[in-house]
């Protein structure tokens, strides 16, 4: 079948899902291969649920007029995608960067919703998956749309803007992040850049940090550029936003407006700035930025406030990379609490660099005089330091309830990679 006729289905549908838990009547149904399930033998169950229907690539599930067999239905959710974003016509911004994608991504969310109805990525969809699905959630009434890319190789961030075509774009940082498929620091500098590159190569409008050196040697020759300083009185920034306040939560100025905001830590500073900057640009209101970026609150364990009893935690256990956790730790330093303790658990993804960046985080620790810590993850147990050290977390959770009560700490830190969960921790406390 045509992308054209497929796409007529697809307009007349409900809208696309790829989970047969979550069709609903009318629902376009795409059958996805991975490595542990197979979509294709799911389609009967699609199609029975309400699915209008199913898109498959095995001959041997086609049940008749309601499977449309292609050859591969993961390149043609892509395809269908792009076809969608180009039939639309509307205005994209992309954003990738190491940290701070999806809280930079929420607040680009608030600010512009505040002049055009705005769709943005939902949750963490941003792969090869989850950018088409974002794409495919756009529809006529939309206005504007955000769209965040997330790569742990090169060429993806490539592959996901040929998708997405975007008009705008904003890379947040350079990090030691997903280190093991980039191969170094300047393997993910080259990945992430493949945003500015189709962005250059297209004549389109990107934003940036003027105080990130990489990203101003990157865009020296580019003319389309919108740039932001947290440098006071910085000449070439387009817009002046200063830093006012970080014990514990964030407040920024820019020209006469002060917002206050529920964000912690002084690494997103860059993140509130670029969604000024952005709302700047399009020339949204600044009383409407500031209501947008006041009112957002950090959700899914990302930098929230927890508060148990008498105990006060900062849950960042959405994710983890030596840069995130260095910015964190040195954050958490600087808060006027006495009695801080800190958990943390294996950063992953870091190939062989992983021994050597988990003794970085542990020689960190020390300097700050950080002495209540501890660590869980088989990388975390084998540095060298003074820290409590934990093979697993079911060894942390046994032995943690013990030295809470011990110690008597006040204000914890939470912060390790995905897959540690580390969010169990609230339970003990």
């Amino acid at each position: 079948m045509e992308i054209a006729s497929l796409h007529e289905i697809f307009l007349r549908s409900k809208g696309v899902v790829t989970d047969t838990r979550k069709i609903e009547e009318n629902n376009l149904f795409f059958a996805l291969v991975g490595d542990h399930f197979n979509g294709n033998e799911f389609a009967v169950q699609a199609i029975e649920k309400g699915a209008c229907f199913a898109v498959i690539d095995n001959a041997n599930y086609h049940i008749g007029d309601r499977t449309i067999l292609v050859q591969d239905s993961l390149k043609t959710l892509q395809e269908l995608a792009k076809y969608h974003r180009q039939h639309l016509g509307l205005p994209i911004l992309a954003l990738t960067g190491s940290n701070g994608k999806t809280t930079t991504k929420e607040l680009l969310n608030a600010v512009l919703s505040k002049k055009f109805k705005t769709v943005a990525t939902t949750g963490n969809l941003n792969n090869h998956i989850g950018v088409p699905l974002t794409l495919l959630s756009m529809d006529q009434s939309t206005e504007f749309g955000v769209v965040e890319m997330g790569a742990n190789h090169a060429k993806e961030i490539e592959f996901l803007c040929d998708i997405a075509l975007p008009d705008y774009g904003y890379i947040t940082n350079f990090g030691k992040a997903h280190l093991e498929g980039f191969g170094s620091l300047e393997g993910v500098i080259h990945a992430k850049s493949e945003l500015y590159q189709h962005l250059i190569e297209h004549e389109k409008t990107i934003f940036y940090n003027l105080e990130d050196p990489i990203q101003k040697k990157k865009l020296m020759t580019h003319t389309k550029v919108y740039g932001f300083a947290l440098t006071k009185h910085n000449p070439a920034s387009d817009i002046k936003i200063e830093l006012t306040q970080n014990h514990p939560f964030v407040s920024v100025h820019f020209n006469d407006t002060e917002i206050r905001t529920n964000l912690i830590g002084s690494y997103n500073f860059t993140n509130i700035a670029a969604a000024i900057c952005v709302g700047s640009y399009f020339k949204i209101d600044e009383q409407d930025i500031k209501v947008a970026i006041s009112n957002y609150t950090p959700s899914n364990n990302r930098s929230q406030i927890v508060e148990k009893g008498k105990v006060k935690i900062i849950l960042d256990a959405y994710n983890a990379n030596p840069s995130s956790v260095q910015a964190a730790l040195n954050n958490f330093a600087d808060l006027e609490q006495k009695n801080k303790a800190v958990i943390l658990g294996d950063m992953l993804e870091l190939g062989a660099e992983a021994a050597t960046e988990h003794q970085n985080i542990v020689d960190q620790l020390s300097e700050h005089g950080i002495e209540n810590a501890y660590l869980i993850g088989e990388n975390f147990y084998k540095t060298k330091g003074s820290q409590l050290k934990f093979k697993n977390f079911e060894e942390f959770k046994e032995a943690f309830p013990r030295t809470l009560k011990k110690n008597k700490d006040d204000l914890f830190l939470i912060k390790g990679s995905r897959a540690m969960a580390l969010e169990r921790t609230l339970e003990l406390f």
